[in-house]
């Protein structure tokens, strides 16, 4: 499968290919000086080109085909996955994946949009985007949490719910403002995490939560850059300015409150490194659980509503 180069990771590849060939060359010459220099140069330069990326940069990262998805990070952080099925109304929705897994020392339920790899796998996994009866499978899942008082961790990735004429006979409207309220008054800790693409109510449907932590390479917002221009300027081509105005990267977030806590991610973004990035999440989520699992339940509810009441209000 052809690697996925964006294009402003051209000049990082260029040389990281030169660096490639040298060390191919280096058995019959004496280069071993050259090749260390390159290497510093590839540091720099990705150093360099990762520190200054535009919104409309990382909106491109969040989206990389090669980024590490819900069940990717299921894999590499836990054991002991169970995934459970089914809304016990309609059908499975693979779209959103969940069920109970072993974080170490915790027993946690994890529910999250489930993208695929390629053609066939996307169109199974209806490129993340979740029908109704996915957001009713995420609250039963949710609920059964509840049951059995094991806390809650939610992964966000994306384009928006499914907004097709079907979804909206079933009541999609109606699932993901379901979950909103349910999710506002669950009894156990919710940890919401965005991985990679948090667009719209269709991220919302499971993005209440006591913490909210953003991966540093993500976007979240109302909408996103390409329908913002189409509204706007009838056209995509101001997708750029849009993601500027929409402010929806982590830092920007952090900034407003929406989110609790950015998550470094490998140099180069997620996709460089699953393995890294899986570690680097495990570490923070059982940061957050230790610290959660601490307060009891009716504290907890009342810190979320206020939490979420306090957004999107100012004084002037």
């Amino acid at each position: 499968m052809a690697k996925t180069v964006l294009d402003f990771e051209k000049p990082i590849v260029e040389l990281e290919a030169k660096l490639e060939e040298m060390k191919r060359l280096s058995d019959k010459m004496n280069i071993e000086g050259e090749i260390i220099k390159i290497e510093e140069k590839v540091k720099e330069l990705k150093e360099g080109i990762y520190k200054d990326l535009t919104r409309w940069q990382r909106v491109q990262l969040a989206r990389h085909p090669d980024r590490p998805y819900t069940l990717d990070y299921i894999y590499l952080m836990t054991s002991n996955f169970i995934e459970l099925h089914g809304d016990r109304g309609y059908k499975d929705d693979k779209a959103i994946v969940g069920g109970f897994a072993q974080l170490d020392e915790y027993k946690v339920m994890i529910i999250g949009h489930q993208k695929g790899r390629d053609t066939k796998t996307n169109v199974y996994r209806n490129f993340g985007m979740p029908n109704p009866e996915g957001y009713r499978k995420a609250l039963r899942l949710m609920k059964l949490a509840e049951k059995f008082n094991k806390p809650v961790i939610t992964m966000i990735d994306t384009p928006g719910a499914y907004p097709g004429l079907e979804a909206e006979e079933r009541g999609q409207a109606e699932a993901i403002a379901k979950n909103l309220f349910e999710m506002s008054r669950l009894k156990v800790p919710i940890i919401v995490t965005i991985i990679g693409e948090g667009a719209s109510g269709g991220a919302l449907g499971i993005g209440v939560g006591d913490r909210i932590l953003m991966l540093e390479n993500c976007w979240y917002s109302v909408i996103s850059p390409e329908s913002c221009s189409s509204i706007l300027w009838r056209s995509w081509d101001y997708k750029e300015q849009a993601a500027e105005a929409l402010k929806l990267t982590a830092p920007d977030l952090l900034e407003q409150k929406i989110i609790d806590r950015i998550i470094p991610e490998p140099l180069g973004g997620a996709h460089k490194d699953h393995q890294e990035a899986a570690k680097i999440l495990k570490d923070v989520l059982k940061e957050e659980l230790t610290q959660l699992s601490k307060i009891k339940p009716d504290k907890l509810i009342e810190t979320r509503l206020e939490k979420f009441g306090k957004m999107g209000a100012y004084l002037e």
